[in-house]
């Protein structure tokens, strides 16, 4: 007999207003999704799609929760809109957690009241092909279905003074054409620039990094919850 299981879907990354964001999926791990979370992420067709395995009293920060990351295509040991998201959701959800553990390791929250945070290890990002561009028009330009294989971040400073970036990522490799706004990347490209940016990236999704003294980078974002779908398995 079938059986149906609720998908939390959250956007992540929105504009002050709640518009725009990365759309993510958050599920509780049981019995029905157990070994087939590829399969339903595949299915689901979001960028990334959330598991969350235990939410518990087991870290020196305080509360944490097992996590696992799935693309359309494959799973991944760590990711930054999804992070933000489930860190949003389970306060949401009166569950808050001071750090989310994931396969590339424990990941640090900070919620401010208004933006959600996480801090990373830039060594956790993927492999990036950059595109800087010369105007935030170049950026805009671009063709998705012209990257066919690799991870593309395209960038080009709306004003460089202030840190503020235009930019877009394409990932055929992750089965994700366009992404609309990628935590991983926004901190791999803080690194790589040295500076705390405000990002713009697809339709108008909004990404804010900061640097740390040791070398890790934060990433924050506005959340908001979307709606709730059936899946029947």
């Amino acid at each position: 007999m079938a059986e149906t299981i609720d998908v939390v879907v959250v956007r992540v990354f929105t504009d002050d207003r709640g518009a725009n964001g990365n759309e993510l999926g958050i599920l509780r791990s049981s019995p029905a999704t157990h070994n087939r979370e590829q399969e339903i992420a595949t299915g689901l067709g979001f960028s990334e799609t959330v598991f969350v395995d235990e939410v518990g009293p087991d870290a020196p920060e305080g509360r944490g929760a097992t996590i696992r990351i799935f693309t359309p295509a494959s799973e991944l040991p760590f990711a930054g809109h999804p992070s933000v998201g489930t860190a949003w959701w389970l306060a949401h959800e009166h569950m808050s957690v001071a750090v989310l553990h994931e396969k590339a390791g424990d990941v640090t929250v900070r919620d401010d009241g208004n933006l959600t945070w996480i801090t990373a290890d830039p060594a956790w990002t993927p492999t990036f092909e950059w595109l800087p561009l010369r105007s935030p028009e170049d950026v805009d330009a671009l063709d998705p279905l012209a990257f066919t294989s690799g991870q593309h971040y395209a960038y080009a400073w709306l004003d460089e003074e202030k840190g503020l970036l235009r930019a877009r990522m394409f990932a055929p490799a992750m089965g994700i054409i366009e992404d609309e706004a990628t935590g991983a990347a926004a901190i791999a490209v803080t690194t790589r620039l040295g500076r705390d940016l405000s990002i713009s990236q697809g339709e108008g999704s909004e990404l804010f990094t900061e640097r740390g003294d040791d070398g890790l980078v934060r990433v924050g974002g506005r959340t908001i919850y979307d709606r709730t779908i059936a899946v029947s398995l």
